[in-house]
């Protein structure tokens, strides 16, 4: 079983307040009878003192003096003195001061100072009184006892000695029944004892909260800590060990917050480092496995025709001719993958600087229009601008005329029966403009939208090798494009496809 810090304080300074109290009541019942005895002793030695100085003093002129003088010491000391010389017995004791007064040797008082005289210089066993009594101190002068007076059945501290004038003295002082009264004492001890430690304890099981709840707190952020919730603080004013803790507790959870927060930073960055690197070794592998397909056709065909020009296959003049223009055609298709790859690959690494300057997008799209004429007459097409008015840009010139050229490459090589080729302008809002390429086929399969900006994919891989296509224009436009801190797209509709981009009007 698990006892809470404040049931263990509690019981700790109950248990505490228990042994002080058992404490009290042990020195009560056993030290003080003795401690009792000690200061009666110690009051007869000082009466029998200030009686030696009053009788040396020479104050005691006469005898009225003398018992005057002798009552006041009786009374500060509350003892009762008797003093025998060799003359007679006086008796000093209020209202019975003539030793001559027949009822004073009849009074019990006096027959039980005579008894204990008796007993004190005989002995109680010679005289057979069947008192008792005990040497408590002893010296020269006197000697102090205690006596216990058989007849009364009570104790008493007495004082028989020597004065300096020789005269007897006798001091009688009543040592009452402190055994009862140490009884008592005991017992109300104990009652008020227990009394104490009941509500002693009570009163420290709910004052021990304060000391208990701020390290419940402290505990609770703790555990708070332990499941990376840094969230919760010591809110305490305390400027105690506890305070003094609570704010070292929150220092160390700022500081894990802090440190967490910057290892997760580092993970998610090594992650990402891992994960790009991981990318970049896959675009490397397919990257070498597209751009060795595509050159494996090509090289294949120019190393067959060359071997066939070695072999003499073609005799006449005319095959000869036709084989030479077939390696030329394959060496510029590859020459312009070749081309292509360097540019590509000059863009997404930032190695070209890109030239802004402000032109007139709609007269480059008519010039490139304009270069494709002959081309577009080979397939029956026609290329319409949708916009005459000029329309001034802020972009690299030559860069967009290579974004326009690819998009008129792919839109004539994509064409239906219907041959529609439209370039259309939008100024749109926040000082953009949207340039876009329509021709008349077949839209693009919605699974293929995402896929066709990346490097050598190709939706129909099969009309794709008729034309001569590489699968790296598009890459190339988007790569572009994102130079230029815009975006591009296409749009599929009913009658044909749409590519588009979008340029800054405005020089900022």
């Amino acid at each position: 079983m698990v006892f809470s810090l404040r049931f263990k304080t509690t019981c700790i300074l109950s248990f505490s307040l228990f042994l002080l109290i058992f404490a009290c009541w042990f020195c009560n019942e056993k030290l003080l009878i003795v401690y009792y005895q000690d200061i009666k002793t110690e009051s007869l030695s000082d009466t029998f003192n200030e009686i030696n100085d009053f009788i040396t003093s020479g104050n005691a002129t006469d005898y009225s003096s003398f018992i005057h003088g002798i009552d006041l010491i009786e009374t500060s000391h509350s003892a009762n003195i008797y003093i025998i010389s060799s003359a007679n017995l006086r008796y000093i004791y209020p209202g019975e001061l003539d030793v001559s007064h027949n009822s004073l040797a009849l009074s019990d008082r006096f027959r039980r100072i005579t008894n204990a005289l008796r007993d004190y210089f005989i002995g109680p066993e010679a005289s057979a009184s069947g008192n008792t009594m005990e040497t408590l101190e002893t010296n020269d002068s006197f000697t102090i006892s205690k006596f216990f007076d058989y007849e009364v059945d009570s104790y008493f501290i007495d004082l028989l000695g020597n004065l300096k004038n020789n005269d007897i003295i006798f001091i009688r002082t009543s040592f009452e029944n402190i055994e009862e009264s140490v009884a008592i004492s005991s017992r109300f001890l104990a009652i008020l004892g227990a009394v104490v430690i009941i509500i002693g304890s009570l009163f420290m099981f709910i004052f021990s909260s304060r000391f208990t709840k701020p390290i419940d707190d402290l505990s609770d952020i703790s555990d708070q800590m332990s499941m990376l919730n840094f969230e919760k603080k010591y809110t305490g004013k305390r400027k105690d060990e506890i305070g003094r803790l609570g704010n070292s507790i929150n220092m160390l959870s700022e500081k894990l917050e802090h440190t967490i927060t910057e290892l997760k930073t580092a993970n998610i960055e090594l992650m990402k480092d891992i994960r790009d690197k991981n990318e970049v070794d896959e675009m490397r592998k397919e990257f070498l496995s597209n751009v060795s397909h595509e050159l494996k056709t090509p090289l294949a065909i120019v190393m067959g025709y060359a071997e066939g020009l070695k072999e003499n296959i073609g005799e006449s003049p005319e095959e000869r001719d036709y084989y030479c223009d077939v390696i030329m055609d394959e060496a510029k298709k590859m020459d312009g993958l070749v081309k292509k790859l360097l540019s590509l690959n000059e863009i997404e690494f930032g190695e070209n600087k890109i030239d802004m300057t402000r032109f007139d997008i709609v007269e480059l799209c008519r010039s490139v229009a304009s270069s494709f004429t002959i081309l577009a007459k080979e397939t029956d097409a026609e290329i319409k601008l949708e916009q005459t008015e000029p329309i001034y840009v802020w972009a690299d010139e030559s860069l967009i005329e290579e974004v326009v050229v690819n998009y008129l490459s792919n839109a004539i090589n994509h064409l239906d029966d219907r041959k529609e080729i439209r370039i259309g302008f939008e100024e749109r809002s926040e000082g953009i403009v949207r340039v876009s390429v329509f021709n008349s086929g077949e839209p693009i399969p919605d699974n293929e939208l995402e896929n066709i900006w990346i490097k050598f994919y190709k939706v129909d891989k099969a009309r794709t090798r008729e034309y001569g296509g590489n699968g790296i224009g598009l890459s190339i436009v988007k790569a572009i494009i994102g130079q230029h801190r815009r975006d591009c797209g296409v749009i599929n509709h009913k009658t044909g496809v749409e590519f588009w981009f979008e340029l800054d009007s405005k020089k900022e």
